[in-house]
């Protein structure tokens, strides 16, 4: 088959590789007929090499046909139509039973020190292969497979696997009151459609903050208050205008959509792009016990949320040395959650919404579609925020 592999820094490439089988009872094979291009996926174009082996499979978005069936899946069927969650989960341990499902204990990459097993993402999730693919194994597909109906386009239910649970699960976490305030910091995928799912749970005030055109315009075609960060000389412009909008306070919740891709620190930036040119013994070390993340978009969480407020972190961070401003989060009583998304914890609640009025928006919600033969130039096209690229689908 053919699949987009990791060669290298900023290096993706279309490949022949061997088709997936079933390998375990409880695996299944599907057909992708959709799979999605994450701002997850840049990381390991560019921050997290150290973690990659040359010839990875990327992507953890994917959706599509159910081909083959292990003896042990009892509820999927050759020809089902199924949306497969980013992360591999049993649905059977303590923790999938918590409603936890990245921690799952049957998948957890003990030997790395990390949570449950994830499509397409690294050894540190267990170098699993990954959904940028004609076909995926997906291991575990007595809990995880999604059944979804015919008809609709896959645009319908394509973010299931990621984007939908992850926004649902960070809005969530920020404990918007009813009529409260809350400010979305990063407006691509993520923080897009997480503005979106704050607005149907009651929000009284969205703030979305960026400095790309076409992600402010979208949020701003929906309602959303956004602010240009171009147009501000510093961070402190940008927090006292949104406090004047919260009566001085700050917003209730601030939701960090952005992650360590954070324009910010040039030293941290240094220390990424350091580990990533060492040879392979010594840059994964490197990253895992010195790595310094871009911070800029935290710290402004910190500054902008009002005392006793809350902040929902859900952009990627992977930094082990990060200094954070401890005095201020205790001074404030800052109340913070973050984590990968637990996508079957969520997928009950927002199926409802994914009905013919979309009243999330999810039919016209990407921007492009590509073949997958085309998907070294998309990656390129999104790492660069190109061709007002906001959300990226492939179909292989």
């Amino acid at each position: 088959m053919r699949a987009l592999t990791w060669q290298g820094k900023r290096d993706v490439r279309v490949e022949n590789v061997p088709d997936p089988r079933i390998e375990e009872p409880t695996d299944a094979v599907i057909r992708v007929t959709s799979t999605g291009l994450c701002g997850s996926d840049l990381h390991l174009y560019e921050v997290l090499t150290p973690f990659m082996t040359p010839g990875d499979i990327l992507g953890h978005e994917p959706m599509g046909i159910v081909e083959e069936v292990g003896a042990a899946v009892p509820d999927l069927q050759v020809g089902d139509r199924v949306v497969v969650p980013f992360q591999i989960a049993c649905g059977n341990c303590w923790m999938c039973l918590t409603g936890l499902p990245t921690q799952c204990e049957t998948t957890q990459v003990s030997a790395e020190g990390m949570g449950a097993a994830l499509f397409g993402y690294t050894r540190l999730y267990g170098a699993v292969p990954g959904a940028q693919a004609e076909y995926l194994r997906v291991p575990q597909a007595q809990y995880g497979p999604i059944k979804v109906p015919e008809g609709p386009s896959d645009d319908r239910f394509v973010y299931l696997s990621d984007v939908l649970p992850t926004a649902w699960q960070a809005v969530a976490y920020a404990g918007v009151p009813q009529g409260g305030s809350v400010a979305v910091l990063g407006l691509g995928p993520i923080g897009d459609m997480a503005c979106r799912v704050a607005q149907l749970k009651g929000a009284g005030q969205v703030f979305g903050v960026d400095l790309v055109p076409e992600r402010l315009r979208r949020a701003r075609e929906r309602g959303v208050e956004t602010f240009d960060l171009r147009s501000f000389d510093d961070e402190k412009e940008l927090v006292t205008a949104i406090r004047d909008r919260t009566d001085g306070r700050g917003p209730d919740a601030v939701i960090d959509a952005v992650g360590t891709e954070a324009h910010g620190s040039a030293a941290a930036r240094l220390v990424q792009n350091a580990s990533a040119l060492l040879p392979r013994k010594l840059s994964g070390p490197m990253a895992e016990r010195f790595s310094v993340d871009r911070l800029a978009a935290l710290h402004t969480a910190i500054e902008l949320v009002r005392r006793g407020g809350t902040i929902s972190i859900v952009g990627v961070y992977g930094g082990m040395a990060d200094p954070m401003p401890m005095l201020t989060l205790f001074d404030k009583q800052i109340q913070m959650r973050m984590g990968q998304a637990n996508v079957r914890r969520w997928s009950d609640e927002i199926i409802p919404y994914l009905t013919d009025e979309d009243p999330l928006g999810v039919d016209d919600f990407a921007t492009h579609r590509v073949p997958l033969s085309e998907a070294p130039h998309a990656y390129e096209m999104f790492q660069k925020k190109r061709d007002g690229a906001v959300k990226v689908l492939m179909q292989p």
